[in-house]
């Protein structure tokens, strides 16, 4: 072979060569390829079968599992039920198991779902999931004792002081408010309802705080108080009107939650005083005209009224913390039969009126006056003189009035008596009236000085009837 044959011969046997080794590195890229799809097909089955690393579900550390493994390890999960505020630890509750079971698998599932990437990560997520049957010890039981605690601890804190609105000395003042150290347990639990199911609750400490002086809520008590110093109350006692102003009479006051005013102090009470003791007419001296036209003075005993000042007081007050503009006085009270007071209507003839019956002990007669006009008059045998039994003086009242009555009582010589008349119309409290005495044989006019009634006046039976009907009762009774 000529060497011209052997350079050809070496230059194809190159070309054969070179054209075979393209085809191994295609294999070789092939094989890498392969490879690398199988990896990564391994790690997509593997992040889509498993938790991530730093997954973690209610505090529970659940990273390279899968759902059925989690749900596992959830089901021996406890809660270990502890309760902070801020850095303080107030609550070691009892440990409970988490509660889950395989009805919340397809949750976990979700979640496993929810957290995927596609390459592995580190990054750190809690997850929060409650059971499906869940305990309601934490919902229900140790919300009540944590609630229970809250309002224990708070009974040693410092209370916060709303600032204020008050009336003192007649002037508003507004106080400013002071922070307190309780804690606002509403917003506490109302923040432990939206924990996460884990077993440490952390709730952010939370205040109770005070209203400030420039609040909506002070302006208004302000507002109140101004509205109270500009109130009138008219008071009516026996058709006289007085106009009490607040802005006089009202000392301290403040403003309830709901708006309401409270008078502390106040001039009410000397003002009814002094009402009382222009117009009441208990235990005064009436001024009187007789049958005679001569005018004289008359203890009130029986007949007479005065205002209970302590009640009126309190009546006018609430008419002004209520803002009512005109009152009448009502707690009337005196010496009458059960306390009344008797002659409260009555204005004319100085508290007498025109109908009344007038006794002269001096004269041994009545008269009996029905709006102003005499329809009667007839001698009478009033108390035994010479036994201090006389008839009682006085401005009194016809008590009530009966028909066939026995009288019983003690007569000074006596002793025990019960006698019967026909007709009895009482005006004193002891026993003293108006009857018929058919026993009775000595009507002089001055039968009286030794030989008199008990107390009582006697009457002629020939006229008691007509003296009975001619009284009614309430009637003032005027004896002198």
């Amino acid at each position: 072979m000529s060497t011209f044959d052997q350079t050809v011969e070496e230059i194809n046997h190159r070309r054969v060569n070179r054209s075979k080794r393209p085809a191994r590195r295609n294999i070789v890229v092939i094989g890498i390829i392969i490879i690398i799809a199988l990896l990564a097909a391994g790690l997509f089955y593997y992040q889509t079968t498993r938790f991530n690393s730093q997954i973690t579900i209610n505090d529970t550390k659940v990273g390279g599992l899968t759902a059925d493994q989690a749900i596992k390890k959830l089901k021996t999960s406890v809660l270990k039920n502890r309760v902070f505020v801020g850095e303080q630890q107030i609550f070691d509750g009892k440990d409970t198991q988490m509660g889950f079971t395989e009805e919340d698998l397809p949750r976990v599932k979700k979640l496993l779902k929810s957290q995927w990437t596609f390459f592995p990560s580190s990054k750190e997520t809690n997850y929060s999931l409650i059971p499906q049957k869940a305990d309601q010890y934490r919902s229900q039981t140790m919300k009540k004792e944590v609630e229970e605690k809250l309002l224990s601890m708070n009974k040693s804190l410092k209370a916060p002081i709303d600032a204020s609105a008050k009336l003192e000395q007649g002037e508003i003042v507004i106080s400013n408010s002071i922070d307190g150290e309780q804690y606002d347990i509403t917003g506490l639990l109302k923040d432990y309802a939206e924990q996460k199911y884990t077993s440490d609750i952390h709730l952010k400490p939370v205040f109770l705080q005070p209203i400030k002086a420039d609040s909506p809520i002070i302006k208004e008590e302000e507002k109140t108080l101004q509205d109270l110093l500009g109130r009138t109350v008219d008071y009516n006692v026996q058709g006289k009107v007085y106009t009490l102003n607040a802005s006089e009479l009202i000392k301290n006051a403040f403003v309830t939650k709901e708006m309401n005013v409270t008078i502390t102090m106040s001039d009410i009470k000397n003002k009814i005083a002094e009402i009382n003791s222009a117009q009441s007419t208990l235990n005064k001296n009436f001024s009187f005209k007789t049958h005679s036209g001569s005018v004289i003075s008359v203890k009130g005993k029986g007949y007479g009224w005065a205002l209970d000042v302590g009640k009126e007081t309190t009546q006018v007050q609430q008419a002004f913390e209520k803002g009512e503009k005109s009152i009448p006085a009502s707690n009337i009270y005196g010496n009458g039969w059960s306390n009344e007071g008797i002659g409260y209507e009555t204005t004319t003839n100085n508290g007498i009126g025109d109908t009344y019956a007038e006794v002269s002990i001096a004269e041994q007669r009545i008269w009996i006056y029905k709006k102003g006009k005499l329809v009667l008059t007839t001698h009478v045998v009033t108390g035994k003189h010479s036994t201090g039994e006389d008839t009682s003086p006085g401005v009194w009242y016809i008590l009530y009035k009966r028909t066939q009555y026995t009288l019983k009582g003690t007569a000074v010589g006596k002793g025990d008596y019960a006698v019967k008349v026909d007709y009895w119309a009482p005006f004193t409290n002891s026993g003293q009236g108006f009857h018929d005495a058919s026993w009775r044989t000595n009507w002089s006019g001055n039968a009286y000085l030794t030989a008199g009634s008990g107390g009582c006046v006697n009457t002629p039976p020939s006229i008691m009837k007509t003296v009975y009907e001619n009284l009614s009762t309430y009637d003032p009774v005027v004896i002198y």
